[in-house]
């Protein structure tokens, strides 16, 4: 079971069917999405996507998937899960805040939070990040929290995903 989080500003959860609304709205932001996964969806799509939380993923403990709060608001989504990339054997962290809260250090502190767990919690030796090398303030980030490039994956449509590791001290 996803258990809950709190880091000095951030909340996490596991989502409840409430949430419904604000999980769609940050993966229809473009400005979220475009850094996800295959990128922007359908509604109907991230609609769907959210349902599977509840029907695959919770009820067999899969990974663990948390609805982000600041000041008792959605502030974002954070998932760490065993890497669905075939070229990659481990796991990875996920994570979306709102264009609301950015600017902030909560990013940091999130993907912070993220990494204890997976190395604290989940015992992982790495923990992975894939990351499409335009996103700057991501790849910062990650690299500030000690993650190490290791290498960048051509993509079948052309494009590249960088790989990160964080190895545990």
């Amino acid at each position: 079971m996803t258990p809950d989080l709190r880091t000095e500003r951030l909340a996490l959860s596991p989502y409840v069917p409430a949430d419904e609304d604000d999980f769609v709205a940050l993966f229809q932001d473009t400005r979220v999405s475009r850094w996800l996964g295959d990128g922007p969806q359908s509604e109907a799509a991230d609609r769907a996507l959210f349902g599977r939380v509840f029907t695959e993923v919770y009820p067999a403990n899969r990974f663990d998937v948390w609805a982000v709060r600041h000041d008792g608001a959605y502030a974002g989504h954070a998932e760490i899960k065993p890497s669905p990339e075939p070229w990659l054997d481990g796991h990875e962290l996920v994570y979306a805040l709102t264009p609301a809260v950015r600017g902030r250090g909560l990013g940091r502190e999130l993907a912070a939070a993220l990494t204890a767990y997976g190395h604290d919690t989940l015992r992982l030796a790495e923990v992975h990040a894939t990351v499409d090398p335009a996103n700057a303030p991501s790849l910062s980030l990650l690299m500030g929290l000690g993650y190490q490039h290791v290498r960048d994956v051509p993509e079948d449509d052309g494009g590249i995903t960088s790989l990160l590791t964080h190895r545990r001290r």
